[in-house]
């Protein structure tokens, strides 16, 4: 299969990719409050990369993002794509859309006749070729990429039938009748796009697909086991960026780099400090002595001092961590300072430029 146009007389590509990165991130401030989730850094890059990079290799290379919140900052760092081999097209909503409304939104910017939907802050590891395949075999006017979990209740719901059809889109429930969930990549032909009512808000899950079956459209299930996580909590951020970079997700950008610990360009780790649990350090970060990291995302120009224990946590851009500190299950904004021997468990965020002082908040009884 060739996603690319192999008529060189045509100047349009066989399969376009939209890419939704409008989101604010609200679950993950306060590191969203400098930076669109998307690009936060993941094992190293800014997730948006990783999965440009997946759909490059997939043999997509003309690619639409839908922006919204801090719009100008995808523009100015990735450019026209050209550094990636691919050719992007930026699209800005004027105001929230829902997904629907933000895939209608770009409908002008696409000249493919098949047009493959990403949300921005999916990772995940299924063969995006294979997906595509399913749309074109089963002659589908939506194909929706479909993952089994292991508890489905907390998730909406799509059975399908004996052919792969799907049937229906059930709400969350207690005693869901199928393990199939939708994973949020989606298979459009370009009319089907059209039909989305324009200029305002509309939801695909509750509002077109269910429109679309109840017109007795064809709406095909690609199912599979792959690998799939929502990168929108700090707790899902965490592990995503740790599985990618123990080789438990997949990335193109990775290949070779896999293990307990990924450590970038310029930082310095002091040689008794120990990083496992799929450990992240940015450039120019700083681990001092007889620190420890499991499962930590250390933001660049970071700075962990001697004997802090950073656990399932992130530190952002600059931030600094002090001697002897406690950091497990916590967010912790950029530039903030974190006093020594500070204990910040079981959830907490810590806002960009806060000054804790030293034992200013303890677990412990024990000062």
């Amino acid at each position: 299969m060739a996603p690319e146009s192999s008529n060189p007389e045509s100047s349009h590509p066989a399969v376009q990719a939209l890419i939704l990165v409008g989101g604010k991130g609200t679950r993950l401030r306060p590191l969203t409050l400098s930076a669109p989730k998307p690009m936060l850094p993941t094992a190293g890059v800014p997730f948006l990369t990783h999965l440009i990079a997946r759909i490059r290799e997939a043999g997509i290379t003309d690619i639409v993002l839908g922006t919204s919140y801090q719009a100008e900052v995808f523009s100015e760092y990735y450019g026209d794509g050209s550094d990636l081999g691919v050719r992007l097209t930026y699209v800005t909503e004027k105001e929230a859309l829902g997904t629907g409304g933000g895939i209608r939104n770009v409908y002008d910017s696409l000249t493919a006749d098949t047009v493959l939907v990403f949300n921005g802050d999916v990772l995940g590891g299924t063969d995006i070729r294979e997906v595509l395949d399913t749309h074109r075999t089963s002659g589908a006017e939506v194909t929706l990429h479909l993952v089994k979990v292991g508890d489905p209740r907390a998730f909406g719901c799509v059975p399908t039938d004996g052919d792969g059809r799907v049937t229906a889109f059930l709400e969350k429930t207690q005693d869901p009748p199928t393990n199939q969930i939708n994973a949020g990549t989606y298979v459009f032909r370009r009319s089907v796009i059209g039909e989305i009512p324009a200029g305002r808000a509309v939801s695909v899950e509750r509002e077109v697909f269910p429109r679309l079956l109840a017109e007795g459209r064809h709406i095909q299930g690609h199912v599979d086991g792959a690998y799939w996580r929502d990168m929108g909590t700090p707790e899902d951020f965490v592990r995503g960026s740790a599985d990618l970079v123990r080789g438990i997700a997949p990335s193109p950008l990775l290949d070779g780099e896999r293990g307990e610990s990924l450590v970038k360009e310029g930082a310095h780790v002091a040689a008794d400090a120990v990083l496992v649990g799929g450990t992240v350090v940015g450039a120019d970060a700083q681990i001092g002595p007889g620190a420890r990291l499991d499962g930590a995302v250390i933001f660049d120009g970071a700075i962990i001092e001697a004997g802090a224990a950073i656990e399932r946590s992130i530190v952002g851009f600059g931030a600094r961590v002090g001697r002897g500190a406690l950091i497990r299950d916590t967010v912790i904004g950029d530039q903030a300072h974190i006093g020594n021997r500070c204990e910040l468990l079981r959830g907490a965020r810590v806002w960009p430029g806060v000054q804790i002082p030293e034992t200013g908040i303890r677990f412990s009884t024990d000062v």
